[in-house]
């Protein structure tokens, strides 16, 4: 059925509840499993009224944001093989696109699946929020799980 699950994580609760669903389908189907999550860049150019951060500042925090962004999939690759998931993969994706990240990672790496949650936000804060998971399922050709 599947071949290979692409699974986005952002660490929330409810994103764990999307990769347990991911793991215990890629053990049904004996699919490989992915794990995505995207690390947000840095900004290295500033506005009028905002905070002045040294170079080094904006280097060390993006250092941190990449390193637990790291720790995040290696955590979902190590339950996934403490389940017997076969050959899953740890992917940091850098870019404040997040949709345009998993959607790109899932064709890279030839997934037959994304699946992802969703935080159910409605009228004012979709609005002002966004939804990356509505963004996904409008714009991937690949089948997208989504869970609530």
């Amino acid at each position: 059925m599947y071949k290979r699950v692409l699974v986005a994580t952002d660490g929330s609760a409810l994103s764990e509840q999307a990769v347990n669903a991911a793991i215990d389908l890629a053990l049904l189907t004996n699919a490989e499993l992915v794990s995505v999550t995207v690390a947000h860049i840095e900004p290295v150019g500033y506005f009028e009224g905002s905070m002045m951060l040294s170079q080094r500042d904006i280097q060390a925090s993006q250092e941190h944001t990449d390193r637990a962004a790291q720790q995040l999939v290696d955590k979902v690759v190590a339950t996934a093989v403490a389940k017997g998931v076969r050959n899953p993969q740890a992917i940091v994706m850098k870019s404040n696109q997040v949709a345009e990240a998993i959607i790109t990672t899932a064709k890279n790496q030839q997934c037959d699946l994304i699946v992802m949650a969703s935080h159910g936000r409605r009228s004012l804060a979709r609005l002002l929020m966004g939804s990356e998971t509505l963004h996904v399922l409008t714009h991937s050709h690949i089948p997208v799980l989504v869970l609530r």
